[in-house]
C-alpha cells in the first residue's frame, strides 16, 4: 500500500508541448502523445505520473496500454483504473476523465514496485493505436524526467503538524527514528523515520495489539486515555535489534523488540513494575538501563537478555523549587550521563553523573521559552539525537490543541563543561533554522497527506484503529471493507474505528464510501473524534438512506460517555455511492471550527449542518482525529466499502 501526495499527479508531471499539431475535420485517425514521468523513486519502489495529450479527434472513453519489463508491477493508483496481467499494463479512465477534446490532456498517477531494474516503458497505445506528436500511428514519443527537489537551506517549525507528543529520538546508522504516545489507539506506539530530521514519514508500529486487557477490545470497559504513554525507543547494535518499552495502567512494563521498525514487532518480556515515563540507554560495553519516575527518578538496569530487572536505584529527588520532572531520556556523551527531563508543561532539565548510578547534577534546559507555533504552548519533554556528523538536535513537543500535541526541532550546543544549551532565536524557539548537516538521503519519504485507495491487503502505518479492532470485521482488497462489529447507538463503544492524524494548521479529509451492503439500522460516516465529536454520515432506516450531521457526542472527565449525538441536518440520499468530507482548522486556540459537506459524483460537494466548534482543552491528551466508521444499531450484518480517502492542505 502507497500513500501519496494529493496533486502530486499535476505538479510532477513534465509535459510533451513541442511539436503538437492540432487536428482537423479532415483528421479522422486519432493521435497522442504521452509524457511518462518517475516523479520519485526508493529500493524496490517508485512513484510515476503520466500525461496524455489527444493530438487527434476528439475521444469518450480511452484506454492507454503499454509494457513492462520483468518485476515492474503498477500498485496503487489515482485518476485511472489500471490493470496488469504479466508485463502488459492497460489504464482506462475514470468517470469523470473520458472525454478529451482534441488538444486535450488528461493525467494519472499510480505508484509501483520493481525487483532489480525500473526502465521506462518503450512505446504506448491509445485506444489501440501508437502515440506520437502527431497522427502518425506508427513510431512512438516517450519523455521521462525524474524531479529533483533542491535541499532547502532552512527548515520551519513545526517539522510535523501532526499529534506525535512524548517523543523518542534515535539515529540507527543514516536513519532517524521518532517514537510517540497513542493512547487507546491500535496498533500503538507509532514510529516515523526521516533521513534530515525535517522530513518524516510514518514507517511501523512497535505494539501490533493493545494486549493487556479487554478494555482495550472495548469489551467489558474502555481504554481512553491509557494504554500507550510516553515510552522509550533505541537499538542495540550488539544483536541488531530495536527496543520498545512503557508502562500499561500504571501497573506492567512491556518490552517489545524487532529487527527493523517497519517489521514484525514481538513482546519480548512484561516486567512487574511501571518504569514511568521511561528512557532506555543502551551502554558502551551494551549493558541497558532504563531511567524512570516522576519527581523521584530512579535508574534501573535491564538483565543482558533484556527480559528482567537485575538493579534499580532512586538517583535523583526533584527540589521543591522545581516542582515535577518526569518524562525520562537517557543518554552518555564523553564518557558522562545524562537523564533529560521535563517540567509539565514549560520546561526542560537535565542531570549529569559520571555513573549511570550518580550522583547527578541538575540545571534548568528552558523554563518558559517561547514556542514556534502561534497560539501553542513552550517546547518541551521529547529528546536528544546526534547526527552522523556529530551535531545535535532537540525534538520536543508544543501544546497546539485542538489539533493535539506536535514535534518542534532546535539544534543543541554544549558548554566547555559538558551542559546542553537549546539555540534560540531572539531569546525563543525559532521558526526557522538552518537544515542539519547531513548527507544526501537515500531516498525521498513517503509524505504524509495523499490519497490511499487500499489497493493492497493491509492497512498501511497512517491507520490505527480506536481501541483494538475485531479483525473477522475488516478486511483490505483493493477498498477497505468495514462490516458492523457492534451494536450500539454510542460511536464511543462502537468497535472498528479507523482514525487518521490531522495535518496542520488545517486539512480536509474526504472519504468515497461504497453503500451498497448497509442494512437497516446502520450508521456509516466521518467524525471528527475525541471526547467532543460531530459526524457527517449515512443513516439507514426502513430501505433508504439518508446523509446527516451530528455532533453533541461528549464524554465526562472519567471518559464515560454523556451524549451521544444529535441530528442537526440531513437530506435524502440517492444511489449507493457517497463521498463524505471534513475541514478542520486546529490552529491551537478555542474557538476552531470544522465543517463538513457531501458529494454524490465526488465534484460538486454540499454542505451540511453547522460548524462544529472543536475542544481545545488538554485533559483527553491525543488531539482530535478524522475517524471513519461503520457500526449497527439493530443488527449485526450490514458493511460498506471505503474506496478512497484523502488527506490535503490548502
Amino acid at each position: 500500500m502507497r500513500w501519496t501526495p494529493a496533486g502530486a499527479v499535476v505538479a510532477a508531471l513534465t509535459l510533451v508541448t513541442a511539436g503538437l499539431a492540432a487536428s482537423t475535420a479532415a483528421q479522422a485517425a486519432p493521435g497522442c502523445s504521452v509524457a511518462y514521468t518517475k516523479t520519485s523513486e526508493w529500493a524496490g519502489g517508485f512513484g510515476a505520473s503520466v500525461a496524455i495529450t489527444n493530438t487527434g479527434d476528439a475521444i469518450n472513453g480511452w484506454t492507454l496500454e503499454w509494457t513492462y519489463a520483468t518485476g515492474q508491477q503498477v500498485g496503487q493508483h489515482w485518476n485511472a483504473e489500471i490493470t496488469q496481467a504479466g508485463g502488459q499494463v492497460s489504464a482506462r479512465n475514470v468517470s469523470y476523465n473520458g472525454s478529451v477534446p482534441t488538444g486535450g490532456k488528461v493525467e494519472f498517477g499510480f505508484n509501483g514496485t520493481f525487483t532489480s531494474a525500473n526502465p521506462d516503458p518503450a512505446s504506448f497505445r491509445l485506444n489501440g493505436t501508437a502515440c506520437n506528436g502527431g497522427n502518425d500511428p506508427t513510431t512512438t514519443t516517450t519523455t521521462t524526467t525524474t524531479t529533483t527537489t533542491p535541499q532547502p537551506a532552512s527548515f520551519t517549525n513545526p517539522v510535523v503538524w501532526q499529534d506525535f507528543a512524548d517523543g523518542d529520538i534515535i539515529r540507527v546508522g543514516d536513519a532517524y527514528y521518532y517514537s510517540a504516545s497513542t493512547m487507546h489507539y491500535s496498533p500503538g506506539a507509532p514510529v516515523l523515520r526521516s533521513y534530515d530530521l525535517v522530513s518524516w514519514e510514518y514507517a511501523g508500529h512497535s505494539v501490533p495489539r493493545l494486549d493487556f486487557g479487554a478494555k482495550y477490545d472495548l469489551s467489558g470497559g474502555r481504554g481512553y486515555v491509557r494504554g500507550i504513554w510516553a515510552s522509550f525507543l533505541n537499538y542495540r547494535k550488539n544483536n541488531k535489534t530495536f527496543y520498545w518499552g512503557g508502562c500499561v495502567d500504571f501497573a506492567q512494563t512491556h518490552i517489545y523488540t524487532a529487527a527493523a521498525v517497519d517489521g514484525q514487532w514481538s513482546k519480548l518480556s512484561t516486567i512487574n513494575k511501571c518504569y514511568y515515563d521511561a528512557g532506555m540507554l543502551v551502554d558502551d560495553n551494551d549493558t541497558m538501563y532504563v531511567a524512570y519516575g516522576n519527581t523521584t527518578i530512579s535508574v534501573a538496569q535491564l538483565s543482558a537478555d533484556g527480559r528482567s530487572e537485575v538493579r534499580s536505584q532512586q538517583v535523583f529527588q526533584t527540589p521543591s523549587n522545581i516542582g515535577t520532572l518526569e518524562g525520562a531520556r537517557f543518554y552518555k556523551r564523553n564518557g558522562s550521563y545524562y537523564i533529560w527531563l521535563t517540567r509539565p508543561a514549560n520546561g526542560q532539565y537535565v542531570l549529569k553523573a559520571s555513573s549511570p548510578f550518580g550522583p547527578y547534577t541538575v540545571q534548568q534546559v528552558l523554563l518558559d521559552m517561547r514556542g514556534p507555533i502561534q497560539g501553542g504552548g513552550v517546547p518541551h519533554q521529547g529528546g536528544m539525537v546526534q547526527t552522523q556528523n556529530g551535531d545535535w538536535y532537540y525534538m520536543a513537543f508544543v501544546d497546539a490543541y485542538p489539533g493535539g500535541r506536535v514535534p518542534v526541532l532546535a539544534p543543541i550546543t554544549w558548554t566547555s563543561d559538558g551542559w546542553p544549551r537549546v539555540t534560540t532565536v531572539n531569546g525563543g524557539w525559532g521558526v526557522n533554522y538552518p537544515m542539519p548537516n547531513l548527507p544526501a538521503p537515500p531516498r525521498q519519504v513517503k509524505p504524509m497527506t495523499g490519497v490511499d485507495t487500499f489497493d493492497g491487503t493491509a492497512l498501511g502505518p497512517q491507520w490505527e484503529w480506536n481501541h483494538n479492532p475485531d479483525t473477522t470485521k475488516y478486511s483490505v482488497n483493493n477498498g477497505l471493507r468495514l462490516s458492523t462489529a457492534t451494536v450500539t447507538n454510542d460511536l464511543y463503544n462502537a468497535r472498528n474505528t479507523l482514525t487518521h492524524r490531522i495535518q496542520g494548521p488545517s486539512s480536509t479529509a474526504t472519504v468515497a464510501l461504497d453503500l451498497t451492503s448497509m442494512r437497516d439500522g446502520d450508521r456509516s460516516g466521518l467524525a471528527m473524534l475525541r471526547d467532543s465529536s460531530a459526524w457527517i454520515g449515512i443513516k439507514r432506516d426502513n430501505g433508504r438512506n439518508r446523509v446527516v450531521m451530528v455532533n453533541g457526542l461528549t464524554m465526562d472527565s472519567n471518559w464515560n460517555t454523556t451524549g451521544t449525538g444529535t441530528e442537526i441536518a440531513s437530506a435524502n440520499l440517492t444511489g449507493n455511492r457517497i463521498w463524505l468530507r471534513a475541514n478542520a482548522d486546529i490552529r491551537p486556540g478555542s474557538g476552531r471550527q470544522a465543517r463538513f459537506s457531501y458529494s454524490t459524483d465526488g465534484v460538486t460537494f454540499t454542505s451540511l449542518g453547522t460548524g462544529f466548534t472543536l475542544k481545545n482543552e488538554w485533559q483527553f491528551f491525543m488531539g482530535y482525529r478524522f475517524g471513519i466508521f461503520n457500526h449497527a444499531t439493530q443488527a449485526l450484518g450490514g458493511s460498506v466499502t471505503v474506496q478512497r480517502f484523502e488527506l490535503s492542505t490548502p
